[in-house]
Parts: C-alpha cells; sequence; structure tokens
C-alpha cells in the first residue's frame, strides 16, 4: 500500500493540489465505507442482538431500538475522518486541527444524544409496570440529562480550545458566581425549554388558560425567555417561559386530540313542583317514544311490588311506590342525549340530581360533544337546554327564577268568566299592583 501511495505521489507531484484533493476523496470514500458497513452490517445484527432482550419485546420494541442505535452507527465515521485528516498531505495544520476537532465534537454530540433516547426509553419501559404511576422517575432522567448536556458542552470546548476538559471546569467554576448573577434569568428560561421541549407540556397551537398571567387563547410563539398567547379577545400576552414550570396552567390540548367537549351544566328545579304523577298523567306521556319503553319497564315494576306490598297488609296508597315527574324528566333527558347526534356516545354521559339548594334542585347533564369547535360546542349545548326548557312544563316541572323588584301586576278573575272582573271595574276597583 505504501508503494502504490508513493508511485501516486511521484505521478501528480507536478500538481500539489491534485494528490491533496485525491488523498480528502479515498477519505470521505473510507468513510462513507465504514458507515456503510456499519448500519447494514453491525446495525442489523445489534439489533437482532437487542430484540432478544425481554424487556424490549413488545409492540414499542422496534421504535425504542430505532432511536438510539442509528445515532450511535454515525459515530464510526465521524471518526474515522477524525483519525485520517491529519494524514492528508499538503493541508494546512490549522484546517486540518479544526476538521478533525469538528468531528470530535460531532461524536461527543452524538454518543449524548444516543444516551439521552436510551434514558427516555427507560422510561418507557419502567412505566409499564402496574406501579410506576405511584413511583415516577421522569424526573430524575431528566437531571440525568440536564448533567448529560452540561458535559457534553464541557467537552465541546474543551475540544475546540484543545485544552483538558478539567482546566475548562476550573475556569467556569471560578466565574460561576457572576455567570449565574448576570444570566440567572436565561438559565431559568433555558433548563425551562428543554424540559417543557422534552416533556411537550406546551407546543404552537395549543390552547392554554392561565389565570395568574391573565392568558387564555393559543400559543402562538415559543422562544428562550417568554411564551406568546394570542388570547381570545385579540389581545397578546407574553407569559415568562420558567412560569411554565414553576406555575399551574391548564392545556386544552388533551380536549381537542379527545374529539369530545365536555357539558357540564344544571338546570334548577322548583322543589315546589316536585310530585307524583297521575295514572292519566303517566298515560299520557307515553306518547313520548323517549319515555315508551321507560314507563312499560317502570309500571311492570312498581305493579309487582306494590301487590307484593298488598298482600302484606300495605294497600294504602300512601305506601305504594309511584312514579315522579322529577325522576321521569331525568330519564328523558338521559334518553334524549343517547339519540342527539350532537353527543359523543362513547363518552361518560349521565344526568345526575345534586344537593338542593336555595336555588332550586339542581338537575345536572354531564355528557361530551362530538364536535369541539368552540361555535359547533355553543350551538350543540345551546339546542339541547332549549329544548329541556320547553319540554319541562309537559311533566309538571318549573325552573326555579328569584322575582325582581320590578313591580308586579295582578289581576283578579271571577271563575264564571269575566262577570267578577266586569263588576270589579264598575265598582272602581281596577288592577291591583304589588311590590315582591
Amino acid at each position: 500500500m505504501e508503494e502504490q501511495m508513493n508511485w501516486l505521489a511521484t505521478v501528480l507531484e507536478p500538481y500539489p493540489w491534485a494528490y491533496t484533493a485525491v488523498m480528502l476523496a479515498a477519505l470521505l470514500l473510507l468513510a462513507w465505507l465504514a458507515n456503510f458497513i456499519t448500519k447494514k452490517i453491525l446495525l442489523r445484527l445489534l439489533r437482532r442482538a437487542l430484540g432478544m432482550l425481554p424487556v424490549l419485546r413488545g409492540e414499542n420494541a422496534p421504535a425504542m431500538q430505532m432511536r438510539a442505535v442509528p445515532r450511535l452507527a454515525n459515530v464510526v465515521p465521524a471518526l474515522v475522518i477524525a483519525g485520517g485528516i491529519m494524514h492528508v498531505p499538503g493541508l494546512p495544520a490549522q484546517v486540518a486541527l479544526l476538521v478533525s476537532n469538528l468531528a470530535q465534537v460531532f461524536v461527543v454530540v452524538t454518543v449524548v444524544m444516543a444516551i439521552s433516547h436510551v434514558l427516555d426509553d427507560i422510561n418507557t419501559i419502567y412505566e409499564r409496570r402496574p406501579d410506576a404511576h405511584n413511583k415516577p422517575i421522569k424526573g430524575y432522567l431528566q437531571v440525568a440529562k440536564i448533567v448529560l448536556y452540561a458535559l457534553a458542552a464541557l467537552s465541546a470546548i474543551a475540544i475546540l480550545a484543545g485544552v483538558e476538559p478539567l482546566h475548562v471546569l476550573t475556569g467556569l467554576g471560578a466565574a460561576s458566581a457572576v455567570l449565574m448573577l448576570v444570566f440567572q434569568d436565561t438559565i431559568l428560561s433555558f433548563a425551562a425549554s428543554l424540559q417543557i421541549s422534552g416533556d411537550g407540556r406546551v407546543r404552537i397551537g395549543d390552547w392554554i388558560e392561565m389565570p395568574s398571567q391573565n392568558a387564555d387563547g393559543d400559543v402562538i410563539d415559543i422562544a428562550l425567555h417568554t411564551v406568546t398567547v394570542q388570547n381570545w379577545d385579540m389581545t397578546i400576552t407574553t407569559v415568562p417561559t420558567k412560569n411554565l414550570i414553576s406555575h399551574s396552567f391548564k392545556n386544552w390540548r388533551g380536549m381537542s386530540e379527545s374529539g369530545g367537549r365536555r357539558i357540564k351544566r344544571a338546570l334548577y328545579i322548583d322543589q315546589g313542583s316536585v310530585r307524583f304523577l297521575r295514572p292519566e298523567e303517566v298515560e299520557s306521556l307515553h306518547q313520548f317514544m323517549l319515555l315508551d319503553e321507560y314507563l312499560k319497564e317502570k309500571e311492570q315494576e312498581l305493579t309487582k311490588w306494590n301487590t307484593e306490598l298488598a298482600s302484606r297488609g300495605g294497600s294504602a296508597a300512601v305506601n305504594h311506590r309511584r312514579v315522579t315527574n322529577l325522576g321521569t324528566f331525568r330519564v328523558y333527558i338521559e334518553q334524549y342525549l343517547a339519540k342527539h347526534p350532537g353527543i359523543h356516545q362513547e363518552m361518560t354521559s349521565m344526568v345526575r340530581q345534586l344537593q338542593p339548594t336555595e336555588a332550586g334542585i339542581p338537575l345536572e347533564l354531564y355528557c361530551f360533544t362530538n364536535d369541539v369547535r368552540w361555535t359547533y360546542y355553543e350551538a350543540i349545548q345551546s339546542d339541547i337546554f332549549d329544548h329541556l326548557l320547553a319540554i319541562m312544563p309537559e311533566f309538571g316541572l318549573r325552573v326555579f327564577q328569584r322575582t325582581s323588584d320590578a313591580p308586579i301586576d295582578v289581576r283578579l278573575h271571577d271563575r264564571r268568566g269575566g262577570e267578577g272582573q266586569k263588576s270589579g271595574d264598575e265598582g272602581g276597583q281596577g288592577p291591583r299592583q304589588a311590590q315582591d
């Protein structure tokens, strides 16, 4: 091999630049060959070896293996370039040293990124355990990543400066107090940015709500020091990036991705309107298709119960079980939501009666719309409550509503058909006004 190199140098002696170019081309070819062998042969063997490990088996195993291993494969050609560039004749020493140092820095960064992916895979494997949610290790792994990135930065600085990493660490230690004081906000923001980008808690386009910062809208920009939010009133709020780590906020991305938006609103029923339904009223309610099946089953259940009760001497009506207008109305709402085209039927849907208050009995609807867009969500919600408010009198129920302090016009009518009103008018007794 040495004889061929000498022969090539003799042939190209009149053209020194040509010999340098040929050697650079040969180095690049060697690096490509090393990359090809590593990825096509060694990488496949390593994947098979990793696939034999029990912890890496499962549906997520291929994705986990593909994250760290290919990055390590890029180290081989970088090492070839770092070691061979210094032996290329005719190349200026400073250029060769710079290329060699950059290749070494690339090796350090690549190894650190591969280790970071390994830490992520360790967390993924750990989260498969049943008790992982009680003892998470993600925070500890993030601290390990920060330490790893710091060591990689020190190594890169030492390689580029041509000094020992210990010397760089000593110099930084002496100036650490000043650096921490001057760049305190930058350091905190940088650490927050790493954590935000690592766990994906905030992304551009997310709807976040942070009352402490008067932020309620879409995230339109994420920078080192600030996160910009466009509020629903089209104003702009800038939130310090570090506050997204130290302060609580609500991210509505989960709602958008789930495909369902929650309705949680109550109708306040006047307690004085709750009563048992009379037989003729029950018969009338059979015309509601949503209630017909329920009423038939309920009537069979109550008839059986009351018959057994009568055989034991409890024939008095006060002992009987009867259908109430409030309970029937609650079932009607449940059936109405189950048939409504705007309700997400694969999510929780229920109608519950809450504790009575001075404002009446809250009958709360808890369900999810199948459209998360704001205007469509409000339209579906309004359509539901419009219908329920209008249909409620059919069940003999009233919505509780406080009386205002406006004058109330009270008119007295005679049951005999207007004669009393007429005589009252003739006697000078007109409409009476009262204030509540």
